[in-house]
């Protein structure tokens, strides 16, 4: 195909909405390690709203997904070192409406599709 076609085919793809934007997702140096674990938050329902606010204030925390079960919420939290981690789930355990948290490090990445 030739290269204008290929743009006007893309134009007209966001002119109607069908791309709706671009992204970059940046690698991270090989040098910089991470360390990552995954909480688990059994949270107040009526508090859901509120603590999600305040959980997009931790640059560590990369997700949050609402489950069902024992627990409300599963995060999904990256920092340089273990310390960092352990200083946001004590900070995390001490939000209002948090009934408990558990914890798990992720050793390793068997699967990742991102």
């Amino acid at each position: 195909m030739a290269r204008t076609t290929v743009h006007e085919r893309i134009q007209r793809m966001e002119e109607r909405g069908v791309i709706a934007g671009y992204s970059v997702v940046l690698s991270a140096p090989e040098d910089a390690p991470r360390v990552q674990v995954v909480v688990l938050l059994e949270v107040q329902q009526k508090e859901t709203k509120r603590i999600i606010k305040r959980l997009e204030t931790y640059p560590e925390v990369k997700l949050c997904l609402s489950i069902n079960g024992e627990f409300d919420l599963l995060l999904s939290a990256e920092a340089p070192r273990i310390e960092d981690l352990d200083i946001l789930v004590d900070e995390l355990a001490k939000i209002p409406g948090v009934s408990r948290t558990n914890t798990s490090v992720v050793f390793g990445r068997r699967i990742d599709r991102n």
